[in-house]
């Protein structure tokens, strides 16, 4: 496996972003090492908030909400996925799989001792967040789901299918195209850099590359029947639970309703819906978020 690591230059002066990152590193395969990157803010005392993003984000995705909630007085942690932010990339392709993913993240949380998890989630950060949640349910105390799904394949919204096309044919991968076409906003120049930053070139961008295509929506692809069994966990799962899916985004439009049916501790939850936010509704609304997060904690504690 040939795995790159972005230089630390290239995350310098990124704008509303002055965290620094913690790095864990886990076993691969012997011989084979990846080090993660995440933030970890706020008092050590408190429980953490785990904030988990998707495809083609990394953790700056959340650095208005983490403000928010630091400002709080709550513990903030959020990584970033391997491929992707200040983590290694592995360089092919053929590297990725959904299992390893879980896999790599799972061995992150037990190597840092998360315990009493407010989990908020969104895009892959719940295709796989959730999973972490199945195979754990005892370290995680609440979870907020966000325009994300667990899919067992069922199929795929057009939104999503032309998103697949795209992905996997488009010789240069446009990182902050895709995030800023995402946001109802326009996001600044220096925003679109820092999407831009985890990525010298191309040969960076594998991970970003495989994540849409390992989105098991039919059912003759990997990792359908580990979702099933995640579900039947989920299904048991009566702890807090909550839905704050945005109002527009084409590609998860609706996607909130199988957890409010089929989740017990989602059952009389004061769902919410984020309004004027995009599939990336962390950059159109993040005051609003930092405070459905905090409210659900305070209120479920």
């Amino acid at each position: 496996m040939q795995i790159l690591r972005t230089p630390e230059e290239r995350f310098a002066n990124l704008p509303d972003f002055p965290y620094a990152p913690r790095y864990t590193e886990i076993t691969h395969a012997p011989g084979f090492n990846l080090r993660i990157a995440a933030i970890d803010e706020g008092p050590r005392t408190e429980a953490p908030i785990l904030l988990m993003h998707g495809e083609p984000t990394w953790s700056f995705l959340y650095r208005k909400i983490a403000a928010g909630l630091i400002a709080k007085g709550r513990r903030v942690v959020a990584p970033d996925l391997v491929g992707f932010g200040r983590s290694d990339k592995p360089a092919h392709r053929d590297d990725y799989t959904y299992e390893r993913h879980v896999q790599w993240m799972s061995d992150w949380l037990i190597a840092n001792n998360l315990r009493d998890i407010t989990l908020f989630c969104q895009d892959w950060g719940g295709l796989i967040g959730l999973r972490l949640v199945a195979a754990m349910p005892e370290r995680f105390a609440r979870v907020i789901v966000a325009n994300t799904g667990l899919p067992t394949g069922q199929g795929a919204t057009p939104a999503f299918e032309a998103w697949l096309a795209f992905s996997q044919t488009t010789p240069l991968f446009p990182t902050s195209q895709i995030v800023n076409g995402g946001s109802v906003r326009e996001l600044s120049e220096a925003e679109r850099g820092a999407y831009d930053a985890p990525y010298p070139d191309e040969s960076y961008k594998a991970g970003a590359r495989a994540f849409p295509a390992l989105v098991p929506v039919k059912p003759e692809l990997a990792s359908v029947q580990e979702n099933i069994a995640a579900w039947a966990v989920l299904e048991t799962f009566k702890k807090p639970f909550l839905t704050a899916f945005s109002d527009n985004d084409a590609i998860t439009r609706g996607g909130g309703r199988p957890f409010q049916t089929r989740v017990p501790g989602a059952q009389g939850q004061e769902h919410v819906t984020i309004k004027g936010g995009g599939h990336f509704l962390q950059e159109d609304q993040p005051d609003e978020i930092a405070n459905v997060i905090d409210a659900f904690i305070a209120r479920t504690s």
